[in-house]
């Protein structure tokens, strides 16, 4: 029986992928035979990432990269290139957040968003783009977010969404411009999943707002992202570019 959504043996990078989504993203691919480069501030996190991604059998290289230093992403691809010879797979994932009201928003929490969030995600995507255009191939999954399309009533999310709205329409450009090249890139969207970050909010009302806003009436679950994710990464949507696939419980369907 054919696998549709064969990975084996190809090369994948991620980046934020020392924990949370980006840590179930790699460990994802490892498990069905891709070769994971792990990107992310963090070494000693992506060092733990590692071990868990060699269990599966595959090679990993641990790659120190900040998304917002041009420099560094590029040092950080050639070095992948360097390792694996190419590169199939980019899981376009680091990013940053804030839940400020508008008029306490700073400069600073304003410009760093956008910094990881916008800025991180197209300098990525062109350092790492240079690599698949000369191997007329390669699947780009930006990773946004059901607030790619909606925001959330009663708690303020103007940076976050504003960013995550900004990676859809990046996406649905580069898509455009590398469609002849055998490039497809697409978003995946999630819904609000259970995640270290997530484990630390303590507002009641704010997990209230979660549950009942979602038709599912609950967080995602690791794991309920990883068909979605090698739908986009694998050949199964070779056809498919510049969509924003959503996996959050029903929230932008009500």
């Amino acid at each position: 029986m054919k696998n549709y959504f064969d990975v084996s043996g190809k090369f994948a990078v991620v980046t934020g992928a020392s924990s949370g989504l980006g840590r179930q993203f790699a460990l994802c691919l490892a498990e069905q035979g891709a070769h994971v480069a792990v990107m992310a501030r963090r070494v000693e996190k992506l060092e733990e990432v590692k071990k868990e991604v060699e269990a599966y059998g595959v090679q990993c290289l641990v790659v120190p990269c900040d998304v917002t230093d041009t420099a560094n992403i590029k040092a950080a691809v050639d070095q992948v290139v360097e390792k694996f010879g190419r590169i199939d797979v980019l899981i376009n994932n680091a990013a940053a957040g804030f839940a400020t009201p508008v008029v306490d928003t700073t400069d600073e929490l304003w410009e760093n968003v956008m910094k990881t969030n916008v800025n991180g995600v197209f300098y990525m995507a062109r350092e790492v783009g240079r690599v698949m255009l000369k191997q007329n191939y390669g699947k780009i999954v930006n990773i946004g977010s059901f607030h790619c399309q909606v925001t959330m009533n009663g708690f303020p999310r103007s940076g976050y969404s504003t960013a995550k709205g900004a990676v859809y329409m990046m996406t649905k450009a580069l898509a455009a411009e590398w469609a002849k090249n055998n490039i497809t890139v697409n978003t995946l969207g999630p819904g609000y999943f259970k995640s270290e970050m997530a484990d630390k909010v303590t507002d009641q009302r704010y997990e209230d707002t979660i549950t009942n806003g979602c038709p599912m009436g609950r967080r995602g679950n690791p794991g309920e992202l990883n068909g979605a994710l090698l739908y986009l990464a694998s050949d199964a949507s070779s056809y498919v570019t510049g969509q924003l696939l959503l996996v959050d419980g029903g929230w932008t369907i009500v």
